[in-house]
């Protein structure tokens, strides 16, 4: 699983740093920041999802394609 975040669509709730601190961290002002590539470990795929359908601005969308794929 792959996912990317819309920096500009976040309004810092923080919902996905709370459920997922593994793929996201705050900023300085509470705004989301992926860590990393955008690429999911299987264990924490469950978190991620979650995090991806609570975000109340749906700033988080899974990206199509494989991990590691171009494009």
């Amino acid at each position: 699983m792959r996912i990317k975040l819309d920096r500009t669509l976040c309004d810092g709730f923080s919902r996905c740093a709370e459920l997922a601190p593994g793929a996201f961290s705050l900023d300085d002002w509470g705004y989301a920041s992926l860590k990393g590539d955008g690429t999911v470990a299987p264990a924490d795929e469950s978190k991620v999802r979650r995090a991806l359908l609570d975000c109340p601005v749906h700033a988080i969308q899974e990206h199509p394609g494989r991990p590691g794929a171009a494009g």
